[in-house]
């Protein structure tokens, strides 16, 4: 009779590939995502990154845009024929084409450098548990609707007053669930014009959106205020 009693295998660790040519970056990257739990593995140029890609896809590849042989941008756009795994773009790049770009070619988020590596922590936790949610991810994505061509918002099946701004302010805060956005980046990707508008405006419009949500659904903190910091989206289950 055999007595031995199957154990449950432990989960792998998610694997984060970081594709970065500044190695003290890499570094400090990799210490940290280890510290936190997931394997790593560094490779400092584009083309030496697709090819990694491409061979085994990673859980999720911190994709920096500034690269020798080939620029992030170009990985990535080759990458997405290949895989659906999370890409994250690393860049000190403030254009809006490139962050634009970025997210229209496949990229599931992107950090502006300089950055901190506790930030890129939570935002690699934040995309790999989106990607890997399954239902749950799913269901905390529907509590709230963005038509992005009529200018409308729906949460849990109610409509949502909110002026352009409030629905364009919404908007960047929502595509990136758990991120924080400082005020100057807010101000800088959810105002077509500027010129008229300060860091005080922003905070009230996340006053206003706030109220808004909070009419619908009062038991959930929809935006969050980080001292010091900035606002970030918390996702909440539809039902």
């Amino acid at each position: 009779m055999n007595n031995t009693t199957p154990s449950c295998a432990t989960p792998a660790p998610a694997h984060v590939l970081i594709v970065e040519d500044e190695h003290d970056i890499a570094s400090v990257l990799s210490d940290y995502l280890r510290h936190a739990g997931y394997s790593t593995e560094h490779v400092a140029d584009g083309a030496s990154a697709l090819a990694r890609i491409q061979a085994a896809p990673p859980d999720l590849t911190l994709l920096d845009i500034m690269l020798p042989q080939m620029d992030g941008l170009a990985v990535l756009r080759e990458a997405r024929l290949h895989t659906r795994k999370p890409i994250l773009m690393l860049t000190a790049r403030i254009e809006e084409v490139d962050r634009l770009l970025g997210l229209d070619l496949g990229a599931d988020d992107y950090i502006c450098k300089p950055f901190s590596p506790r930030e890129v922590v939570a935002r690699v936790r934040a995309v790999l548990r989106r990607s890997q949610g399954g239902a749950d991810a799913q269901a905390g994505a529907s509590a709230l609707q963005l038509d992005e061509t009529r200018w409308q918002a729906t949460l849990r099946g109610t409509g949502l007053a909110l002026t352009r701004r409030e629905f364009r302010l919404l908007q960047v805060l929502a595509r990136a669930p758990g991120r924080i956005f400082s005020r100057a980046q807010l101000l800088d990707m959810a105002y077509e014009d500027t010129l008229d508008v300060t860091e005080r405006a922003v905070d009230s419009h996340v006053k206003n959106l706030r109220r808004k949500l909070a009419a619908v659904d009062p038991a959930h903190e929809w935006i969050r205020s980080v001292y010091g910091v900035g606002f970030s989206f918390e996702e909440a289950p539809a039902g």
